[in-house]
């Protein structure tokens, strides 16, 4: 593979090289990449803003992360925090920090994660930033989205008899997390080790390319349901239905045989001798969406692929309770990844 050493181009080439081919997609992005700012139009719509901050060695490891899945992946889960609150992503801003170890086709195969993300799900690139860093590769990426007035869901909407729903599967993300880590732990001690992947697809996938539930949020609109209060599982399910429950005001009653959990994810769980229910509560980046509905739209809601109802709010006053296979009853704690922690 040919290195082009970042200096050849220069800040401002650099962006240019790696930007020139993003198209416009949404009527609303008026002026991109190229002048001292974008320009965005909104008409009565209510604009929607979220950031993440990824760090190498904190929230990735290059050891077995491709660039090009990590820029996918680092617009993919921006992204899912507008689908959160109901509404659709349409810009957004990268800036990096990158040491001189990392060539200009390096940064193109991030940039082309990045693309490819936004053409899924018809997102403009209109800005950012680059700078020198000692300390490995930083990204910050920032999008902007839009959402219809009377449609926005927060956090804090959720009422004592609402369902609790959640889409997809739980774990198979953090499965695939402990599966890289254990072959990485495996490589460090025998360089020419083979890594057994065979059979791990989905749960690698989950881990190192997810996607933004985008399909949800049409679907729910299509059944005319708005949830009560919506979040995306990026924490683990515990700590999201935490900052639900305090948010609204509420209790919760969770059922341990109705959380969704991937056959691969529940195979890897084993192998590794770990409790796959755990993982699904606390593991954390499935990127799934966690969302209450009012009781009245159960006969829409139970028709509804790919969404599962795994519990009920409850009164504040009942607590915040997992019920296990035996009746029992367990309180949730938040026990998902921090960087801080």
């Amino acid at each position: 593979m040919p290195r082009t050493e970042i200096s050849k181009f220069g800040e401002f080439g650099l962006i240019k090289h790696l930007t020139e081919k993003f198209s416009i997609q949404n009527t609303s992005t008026i002026k991109s990449i190229g002048d001292d700012s974008a320009v965005l139009y909104y008409d009565h719509k209510k604009v929607l803003l979220t950031t993440d901050l990824l760090l190498e060695g904190i929230h990735f490891d290059l050891v077995y992360v491709p660039l090009k899945h990590l820029g996918y992946k680092a617009a993919v889960v921006n992204f899912s925090d507008i689908y959160a609150m109901n509404g659709q992503p349409k810009q957004m801003t990268v800036s990096l920090g990158i040491s001189k170890r990392f060539s200009v086709e390096e940064l193109e195969a991030f940039y082309d994660g990045i693309e490819l993300a936004c053409k899924n799900y018809g997102v403009d690139l209109v800005g950012g930033d680059t700078s020198a860093s000692l300390t490995g590769l930083t990204i910050s990426i920032t999008c902007i989205g839009e959402g219809e007035d009377g449609q926005i869901v927060y956090r804090n909407g959720a009422n004592p008899t609402d369902l609790i729903c959640v889409s997809g599967d739980l774990g198979s993300a953090y499965m695939g997390l402990q599966l890289l880590e254990r072959e990485k732990a495996v490589f460090a001690g025998n360089e020419n080790a083979q890594p057994e992947f065979e059979g791990k697809d989905y749960i690698l996938q989950r881990q190192l390319k997810p996607e933004a539930r985008k399909d949800i949020i049409k679907a729910l609109h299509e059944k005319n349901i708005i949830p009560s209060a919506m979040m995306d599982i990026s924490d683990g399910l515990s700590s999201e239905l935490m900052h639900i429950c305090s948010q609204s005001h509420t209790g919760c009653r969770i059922y341990e045989d109705k959380i969704p959990i991937s056959y691969q994810a529940a195979v890897m769980a084993e192998e590794l001798n770990m409790n796959i229910v755990t993982a699904a509560l606390n593991g954390g980046e499935d990127y799934e969406l966690l969302f209450t509905v009012s009781l009245e739209d159960y006969d829409k809601i139970v028709t509804m692929e790919g969404v599962g109802i795994v519990g009920h709010m409850t009164k504040p006053e009942l607590g915040l309770q997992l019920v296990d296979r035996e009746g029992g009853e367990i309180a949730l704690k938040a026990q998902g990844w921090n960087s801080l922690g």
